[in-house]
């Protein structure tokens, strides 16, 4: 089963590099967003399984935009990244939809065949 996945990060090279990695993890990049709004149309449009996102964009921050993604119908399995250490509570991130934490710097270690790899679809 091919696992789709939308990267969301205002920076394009760690866009780059994140797609390089999930693709050599065996998952499909269909879209990329730079910033909360894309991020949004690209879920609508691609219906992914995941989406790796970013904790700070320019138009908003990852976790309302989780939020919102959460509210679509079968919403895709969310891995927040960032460089600073998440200013939310582990229950807090669930509540909003929020499946994982990986700091930007852990993420090449972090097994995210099976972070995105148990979804209902």
């Amino acid at each position: 089963m091919c696992i789709d996945i939308v990267v969301v990060d205002d920076d394009p090279g760690f866009r780059r590099i994140a797609t390089m990695l999930l693709t050599a993890r065996g998952l499909r990049v269909v879209a990329e967003s730079g910033d909360g709004a894309s991020a949004l149309d690209a879920v609508r449009a691609h219906r992914p399984d995941g989406m790796l996102l970013d904790l700070h964009l320019p138009d908003t921050d990852g976790l309302t935009v989780a939020r919102q993604v959460t509210d679509e119908e079968n919403p895709p399995r969310i891995v927040l990244t960032s460089t600073d250490k998440s200013p939310w509570s582990p229950e807090e991130l669930q509540r909003a939809g929020i499946e994982y934490f990986v700091a930007k710097d852990r993420l090449f270690d972090a097994d995210l065949r099976t972070m995105f790899g148990s979804t209902g679809s």
